[in-house]
Order: C-alpha cells, then sequence, then structure tokens
C-alpha cells in the first residue's frame, strides 16, 4: 500500500464526522501510541476510539478512502511490534470494551476487543469458570489482542491457546465486508477464494507445518483450513495480528475450573535440569508446569534448594485433594528438593513473582538493560532441555546474556537478552544472533514464536521456519482478506526487517542535563525512561489484581496518559522530539503529569521500577525553570515557610481560617481546590512541646536503646499529638529521644513541586543542623511516611555528591522499625481489636511495612490495612482542578474498606494525608499507630517526661 500522502486534518475531519467515537490526532495521543511492548517505534497519524462495529467500518471506509492504513490495538502489551503502526490506531479499550453476553450452560462469552480478561474472569467465575488461556499480562490485556496474537498464558498445558477457545468471530475488512468466522465456509465467512486457496495446496498444508508443536504461534495457521480440520476460520483468523480485518465481536469458550488448587514447587540445578523433568510431569495431568530460574527470584523468597524452580500448579474438588496431586507430583519428580504451597495468599506471592518476569527481567543483576527480541519460541516439550544448552552456548558465543523462564511444560521459553540496541555494532550483534538462534528453534523442530506472535521481531524470519512457498502462500492468503494492503502493513506479511523502527534510535545520544542523580540508570534521564517496557502492569483496572499502590490516577480515569506507561511514553517521545516537540517546555508532558500523584507507586509495583514521582519531580523543575509556576507551588510547595511564620499566631490564623470570605480568597489566591477544608495549626509546636516535655535535661544515652525523633513538618506543625503519642510509647519502651537542635525539613513539598533548587537548599540546610547527629549512628525515627521516604530516596538521589545525605537516608526508620530496633524486648500494651484504614503509598513504595505489621500483630490488632492511594498525596488532593480525581482515588480502595469495616475496628493512618482525606471525605478520625499504643499504655511511673532522655547539649553536640 503507497504510503498516506493527504494532509491528516483533512483525515481527521473526515473520521470526526463519520465516526461516533472518540477521535483523536493530537501530539499527545499519537506520542502515546508511539510503542507497545516490543523494541519497536512507529509513529501513527491519529487515534480512533470506535463505539461500536458501525463505527469500525465507517472509520476503514475513510482510511481507506484516504489511503491511510489502519492498527487494531487492545492493552498495547505485545512484544513484537504488531500494535504499533503508521497508520489510524483503532483504540478498543475507551469503548468497545464489553461482555456481551455469558452462556454458562453453554461454557460461552460473547465479548467485544477490548474487554479485559480479567473483566470476563470475574463475570464468569461466579459460574464455576474461567477462560482457559491467562497470559501474565491478564489484568490489562484484552480479549482482542489475546485473539489477534493467539496467546496462551501458564495453564496452557491444560486448558490450551487463545485459537483453542475461540468459537466464533466478527470481523469487518478494509474494504468494508463483513464476516462471520465460524466452522465451514459460508457466504459471508471470508473472502471468496478461500476454498480454492486451499482446495490448491492441501498438500503443503498438510506437510508444510511442524508437529508435536503445542506452542506453534508464528505465521497464519492455515492447517486450520483442512477440510480435516473442519475448516475453522476462526481458528485461522487467531494469530493474525490485525493484518486479515479488524474484530468487533467473539465468542469464546469457557472451561470449568476447580474448587481448590495447590502448588508444587521443585528445585532443580539450573534452568536446563529443571526444563528436561517437565515434560515427565505431565502424565500427572497438571494446570500449570512453569520454569524460573534464580536470577528473577527476589532474596529471601523461601523456595526449595535449588538454582531453578518448577511450578506445577493442581486442581481438585477439595484443597485435600488439589494437594495430594501436588504431594504425589513431588514425590514423583527427580528434584534436588520440593514443596507444596497451598496457602492461597502464599501462592498468590509466587504468581506474582513469574508474572511480573517479562518486566523484572529487563535488569539484569549488574545493572545491564535486557530487552525482547527474542522473547517467546517454543520447541517440543521433549526438547526443551537440549535447546537451552545450545541457546546458553549461542549466547555465550555473541557474548550476551539472559535468564531463560516461562512455560517449560509447553516447551515455551521467554527471555529478555542484554542487546545493544544503541549502537550500530549492537543492532549488527542483534540481527546476527537473531538469524542465528532462528536456525536453532528450527533445528530442535520448534516455532520461533510461542506466544506473542512474529510481529516485526520475527515475520522477516519465516521463510527458516516454514520455507520460501509456504510464506508466498500466507502472502496469498493476506491478499485475499487485504488486497489493498490496509490492515496493519509491514507485519507477518511482507514484513519490515527485524532491526528497523528500534524505538531507542530516536533518544539523545548523550546523558540530558538532570538534577536527579539517577544512580541506578548511571545518571542518564533517557535511560531512566528506558526502563518503562510497556508491559502496562500499571494499567491494571484493581489493585486487587496485581496493581498494588500504582497507579492512582489511571484506576480514576481509565486514561492511558495517566497511567505511569503513558507518562513515561509521552517522555521518550519529549526526549525524541519529532512528535512532541516542545521539550522541558511541552504542555503534553505537563498535562498528563498533572494528575499524577507522586505516590512512587511505580517505584516497588512497577516490575522495571519506573519512578513517575521523580521523573515528574525532574520535568517541573525544567518547565517552571525561568518562569512563573501555578500559585499552588507557591502556596503548598513552601508549604513549611508559611506554617513556620503563623506558628506564632496561630490562635489568630485559626479564627481568620473560619471567616468564609477571607478563606475563599485564601484559597482562589493559592490555588487550593474550593471543595477543601484548610488544616487548622496547631496552638503549640510539637518541637515547643518536646523542649518543655524534656525540660533541657542532657543525659549520657545507650546508643542501642536511642533514637533521634525527627519533627517534621506535619507533625511539628499539624498533628503535634502524633509526635506526643510516639514519645510516650518510646519513653515506655526505654528509648533514648535526642532531639535535632534546630528546625529541619526533608523537602517533601519542594520536590513534589519541582522546586528541586529550592529542595537541595533547604535538604543541606538540614544536613547543617543533624550532622552532629550523624556521629551518633542511631536510627532517625520518622513518623510522616511521606517525610521518611524523601529522605530515605529523594535526598541522596539530588544530593548524591554530599556524603551526609547517604549517611542520613541509611539511618531513617519508621515509627515501628524503630521500636523493633531499639527495644525488640518491650511488649506492646494488647488491644485486641481489628484494624482498618491505609497503609501509606510512600510507604509501601519506599519503606516497606513488615515491622509496622509484626508491630500490630503483637499488640493484638488484626487485619490487613488496604492498599492503593487515599487521593490526597500531600498537595495534590488540594490543588485546584484535582478534587474529583482525589476523590474517585480514595472510593478505589480506602473508603470501601473502611465503609465495610467490623464494628469497634481501630482506623489506622500514619500518614497526615490520609488522616486528613478520611477526615474530610468521609468525617472520619483516624490516627497513627503511635496514637493507638500510647492510649493503652499504663501511666508512666513517675508522672510524665521522667523516662526521656535529652540528648544534646547547649552547643548542639550530642552526649552519647
Amino acid at each position: 500500500m503507497a504510503p498516506h500522502t493527504r494532509d491528516t486534518s483533512e483525515l481527521a475531519r473526515a473520521l470526526k464526522a463519520a465516526v461516533g467515537g472518540d477521535v483523536d490526532f493530537s501530539a499527545a495521543a499519537r506520542a502515546l501510541t508511539t510503542m507497545d511492548a516490543s523494541n519497536y517505534r512507529r509513529v501513527p497519524v491519529g487515534v480512533v476510539a470506535p463505539r461500536d462495529a458501525d463505527d469500525v467500518a465507517a472509520a476503514l471506509e475513510v482510511c481507506r478512502r484516504h489511503g491511510v492504513p489502519v492498527v487494531p490495538r487492545g492493552g498495547g502489551t505485545s512484544i513484537a511490534g504488531q500494535a504499533t503502526g503508521t497508520g489510524v490506531v483503532l483504540d478498543f479499550t475507551r469503548h468497545m470494551n464489553k461482555i456481551v453476553s455469558v452462556d454458562p450452560d453453554a461454557r460461552t462469552a460473547r465479548v467485544q476487543p477490548g474487554v479485559v480478561l480479567d473483566r470476563l474472569q470475574q463475570a464468569v467465575r461466579p459460574h464455576g469458570l474461567v477462560f482457559g488461556p491467562d497470559p501474565s499480562t491478564h489484568s490489562r490485556c484484552t480479549l482482542g489482542g489475546m485473539i489477534g496474537n493467539n496467546s496462551c498464558g501458564a495453564h496452557s498445558v491444560a486448558w490450551g491457546t487463545t485459537a483453542d477457545n475461540v468459537r466464533e468471530l466478527s470481523v469487518v475488512t478494509y474494504a468494508g465486508a463483513r464476516h462471520h468466522l465460524a466452522h465451514g465456509l459460508g457466504p459471508d465467512s471470508g473472502p471468496p477464494g478461500l476454498g480454492d486457496l486451499v482446495d490448491q495446496h492441501l498438500a503443503l498444508l498438510r506437510t508444510g507445518f511442524p508437529d508435536g508443536l503445542p506452542r506453534r504461534i508464528s505465521g497464519y495457521a492455515l492447517d486450520a483450513l483442512l477440510p480435516e480440520k473442519g475448516t475453522d476460520l476462526a481458528r485461522a483468523f487467531c494469530g493474525s495480528e490485525g493484518t486479515l480485518a479488524v474484530l468487533t465481536e467473539a465468542t469464546v469458550g469457557l472451561v470449568a475450573t476447580p474448587a481448590a488448587r495447590a502448588l508444587a514447587v521443585l528445585g532443580y540445578p539450573d534452568e536446563s535440569a529443571a526444563a528436561e523433568a517437565a515434560a515427565g510431569l505431565l502424565l500427572h495431568g497438571p494446570l500449570t508446569v512453569e520454569g524460573m530460574a534464580e536470577d528473577l527470584v527476589p532474596a529471601g523468597h523461601g523456595l526449595p534448594r535449588g538454582g531453578a524452580w518448577l511450578f506445577v500448579e493442581t486442581g481438585g474438588a477439595t484443597a485435600a485433594e488439589a494437594g495430594d496431586r501436588a504431594e504425589r507430583i513431588v514425590r514423583a519428580a527427580d528434584a534436588l528438593d520440593g514443596t507444596v504451597v497451598d496457602d492461597p495468599a502464599a501462592v498468590r506471592a509466587l504468581w506474582r513473582v513469574r508474572e511480573d518476569a517479562s518486566g523484572t527481567a529487563t535488569r539484569m543483576l549488574d545493572g545491564g538493560e535486557a530487552w525482547p527480541g527474542w522473547e517467546d519460541c517454543a520447541v517440543p516439550p521433549a526438547r526443551l532441555g537440549p535447546y537451552l544448552r545450545d541457546f546458553r552456548a549461542l549466547l555465550a558465543e555473541h557474548g550476551l546474556h539472559g535468564t531463560p523462564y516461562g512455560h517449560f511444560g509447553d516447551g515455551c521459553i521467554h527471555v529478555r537478552i542484554d542487546f545493544d540496541l544503541l549502537s550500530t555494532e549492537g543492532i549488527g550483534r542483534f540481527r546476527a544472533f537473531s538469524e542465528q538462534v532462528a536456525s536453532l528453534v528450527v533445528a530442535h523442530g520448534g516455532s520461533l514464536s510461542g506466544e506473542h506472535g512474529d510481529g516485526q521481531a520475527r515475520a522477516e524470519l519465516l521463510p527458516k521456519m516454514y520455507g520460501n512457498e509456504l510464506v508466498a502462500l500466507f502472502g496469498r492468503f493476506k491478499d485475499l482478506w487485504d488486497p489493498a494492503g490496509g490492515m496493519n502493513p509491514g507485519m507477518l506479511v511482507r514484513p519490515d526487517p527485524l532491526d528497523a523502527n528500534l524505538r531507542f534510535a530516536v533518544l539523545p545520544g548523550r546523558p540530558v542535563d538532570v538534577a536527579f542523580g539517577y544512580p541506578q540508570d548511571g545518571g542518564d534521564f533517557a535511560g531512566a525512561v528506558r526502563r518503562c517496557v510497556g508491559v502496562a502492569k500499571c494499567r491494571t483496572e484493581q489493585a486487587a489484581a496485581g496493581g498494588g499502590v500504582m497507579c492512582p490516577s489511571y484506576r480514576a480515569t481509565g486514561e492511558e496518559q495517566h497511567s505511569t506507561r503513558g507518562r513515561a511514553r509521552l517522555l521518550h517521545e519529549m526526549l525524541a522530539g519529532e512528535v512532541v516537540t516542545g521539550g522541558w517546555r511541552s504542555t503534553e508532558v505537563r498535562d498528563a503529569l498533572d494528575l499524577c500523584l507522586a505516590c512512587k507507586g511505580c517505584r516497588s509495583d512497577c516490575p522495571v521500577g519506573v519512578d513517575m514521582a521523580t521523573y515528574k519531580a525532574e520535568f517541573l523543575h525544567h518547565h517552571y525553570a525561568g518562569r512563573p509556576r501555578p500559585a499552588a507551588h507557591y502556596a503548598m510547595g513552601r508549604l513549611p515557610r508559611w506554617l513556620r511564620a503563623a506558628a506564632p499566631w496561630a490562635p489568630a490564623v485559626n479564627a481568620l481560617a473560619r471567616v468564609q470570605p477571607l478563606t475563599a480568597l485564601a484559597k482562589r489566591l493559592g490555588g487550593i481546590a474550593p471543595q477543601r477544608d484548610l488544616p487548622r495549626l496547631a496552638p503549640e509546636t510539637f518541637r515547643r512541646w518536646l523542649r518543655g516535655h524534656m525540660g533541657g535535661r542532657a543525659q549520657v544515652l545507650d546508643a542501642g536503646r536511642s533514637a533521634v525523633l525527627w519533627p517534621d513538618t506535619f507533625t511539628d506543625h499539624l498533628s503535634p499529638s502524633v509526635g506526643r503519642a510516639a514519645v510516650r510509647v518510646m519513653e515506655a519502651a526505654g528509648i533514648g529521644i535526642v532531639l535535632p537542635p534546630d528546625r529541619v525539613c526533608c523537602g517533601l513539598t519542594y520536590v513534589s513541586t519541582g522546586q528541586l533548587d529550592g529542595a537541595r537548599r533547604v535538604m543541606r540546610r538540614t544536613l547543617d543542623t543533624v550532622e552532629p547527629l550523624l556521629e551518633l549512628g542511631v536510627p532517625v525515627t520518622v513518623l510522616e511516611p511521606s517525610c521518611a521516604a524523601t529522605l530515605r530516596t529523594d535526598l541522596p538521589e539530588l544530593l548524591g555528591d554530599d556524603p551526609r545525605s547517604h549517611r542520613l537516608a541509611a539511618l531513617v526508620r519508621t515509627f515501628a522499625q524503630t521500636l523493633e530496633e531499639c527495644a525488640p524486648d518491650w511488649e506492646p500494651p494488647r488491644i485486641d481489636r481489628p484494624v482498618v484504614g491505609q497503609t501509606h503509598c510512600h510507604q509501601h513504595a519506599v519503606l516497606g511495612e513488615a515491622a509496622e505489621r509484626r508491630l500490630r500483630q503483637r499488640a493484638g490488632l488484626s487485619g490487613d490495612l488496604s492498599g492503593g492511594c487515599c487521593g490526597l498525596a500531600g498537595n495534590f488532593g488540594f490543588e485546584r482542578g484535582h478534587h474529583e480525581v482525589s476523590v474517585a482515588c480514595a472510593e478505589d480502595q480506602l473508603l470501601p474498606a473502611v465503609r465495610s469495616a467490623a464494628e469497634g475496628a481501630e482506623l489506622l493512618a500514619d500518614g497526615f494525608s490520609c488522616r486528613t482525606q478520611l477526615d474530610q471525605l468521609a468525617g472520619l478520625r483516624a490516627r497513627h499507630l503511635a496514637q493507638v499504643l500510647a492510649e493503652h499504655l499504663p501511666p508512666p511511673p513517675g508522672g510524665p517526661g521522667r523516662g526521656v532522655t535529652y540528648g544534646i547539649r547547649q552547643d548542639g553536640r550530642p552526649t552519647m
């Protein structure tokens, strides 16, 4: 098909007139769809989100008239490049995302192509059914994308591929013809000439496809059209990668799911040994046989002995039956070690490690980058062990490294390899390796793709697998459906070269001048942005499905630009400068980052550790350099300054805040949402109270049972009751308290608003203040999780050249961590009641909550706190224009958890923002864990304050 030459504005007008759905040709929309989860990048002319099949037909008619190709796109998680294109992208996730019907008796469901797999699973699970194929991206991949790629997942050994589970398809061709695909040829079941194509090549179709391959995904499944196979057009369409027609509706088969499951975990010396054992376990009828090596398993995993493991899932009518089957597999397996895991939470945790591997594998143990490109070949399961040994040898020959993992029971291997895709020499090695490993796979009787399709990554190599005659037949098949070549050109048939359109080529060749250190990315901001490989865990619709905290603004809006991946894509395009042309002044990037709550959830929940909170601060620092900022940046970004100034007049300020006209004016001038109530200032700051409480005493401290108590801005000026409670508990635990000799500030509000020069000034002044305390080497207890996270991460990353920043960061502890470290033998009071509330997002992402869990358990506080984000997130929820999203974030998990809490449950929230959100949205008083413990302590012996030590002399030096 000739490249389009017409003005795209004319095309956009024609589409808007013809389509009832959304038409977006903006730079932001195009930038968000330049990439999928592959190594490739192609720039589309625009994006259309159709509402129904008629919209699809109308869009195709306009594009055909203008000579513009079309690319169907679901969740954009394809790994071979097939969800990228230079024409009009059809986005099915926005509107065509409905489950049309479910028939439990027939065990079928009718779905639109944009339905996310997990949503279908939730709809059919009450009937004891599931859709069998379940890729690791099940929380965000769409049924249309799964059909386009013929996706598989971990349970394919039991339930097959997507093609095995598709019954009927409704499609529209580029020429506008509508077809209903099932078994057999009829008047509307495919384009004319299909029957002749099959009849003329029966021998080739019967002999040209390899046998014994449960995961043959490469090429078109033309053998499904053989008469002895029922001329299954729906099956032949699966895996066509959007190159034949546009899917508008599908009827899929469902399978009965076992009532109970168990997991046999088997340890082997290495992945080759595990691979050789996998095929033999199929005799036991498992649901899954998955393999992973130790490179991808986090420390402290608690798995059986070994350097690689098989996860073998079993099912049964009861937990005992499933467990017995798993035990039999452990006994029958020739493994170094083995165990059965039947606790649902433990099983979920293990599967989460496996599902995140497509992201975690992109970072090598030495910090190097690894990429797809030879991501998912498959060989006959019995050949997997020998293949892996040959594969390892080929990697070594090219000086490459990668860690295989995946569906060992099906002979399908995933691997990310440390290709150098930034230099000409490295790209040459990438091509040479790809050509040689393709020959290796074919020599072992395998398929170039075993799950993710060929796309651009492997289609060029299909003649090695099928030969020129069958590949030519693929071309004829494509031309019957799409004679104009408008459907996803460059994929599968007449493909672009595997080393063309690489997404890294457009990035700057030298490091960008930035404020943060980006120590995990060699100081390179482009390297940090490259972390996003597009697996899109941030697009998970529900945190319960594996999203954790990340990404609250996406769950509130459902829009790609408000996901971590979307923002990373916009930053990538900003650095490229082709689509997003404003550089640091880009309004597209600014608008996408505006709803980023800087919750840091992606720092921990993203499999590759994208830290969008840091990237946002970096961008805002440059975006507003030398020009006025939003009013909220001055009002709330410099909050510590205003609070210190107002502290002496706190009662008067609080009184004025009750005068509505004055409050309304202050909100308007400060860029504060009118729906928000202004927090009240404490009549007495925490620092002032603590100095009085200590009475100026200086005593010799026991280094092992002492801690610095950090008077953060929020505790000091807005919630000193939290600080007083912490002192009360630390006194009871016999912990000596050291107070910094002067005011300190972590710089959080400056960082979150991108005022990084101001943040560094504040941080350096703080380091000067606390430098004497660093000599003590005792824990620095920070009660506000967001401030603790700032000291732990932002401080050393902004002031990496100051060794004091690293020393302070290493000493930061949460309240519970301090109690555990300084008073390990102290027993908290028994409270014995359930808890409900919020784990602060920064604590989840940076600090961890294991110590808090243990402390709650020892105090008899049962249950778990909700995940997610409260939605206030410091200044975010107070800023004008953010209130609606702030409330939606709270409604995602926190408020529902609170409403459904048991009577008498203790409402916990260690973060000031979380407590404020609960107060303002639900009228509920949440408390810090320190307050709950302090309330249940007996009175201190000798009256208040007698147990406290004060470790600062008049000259500001510590005593020890």
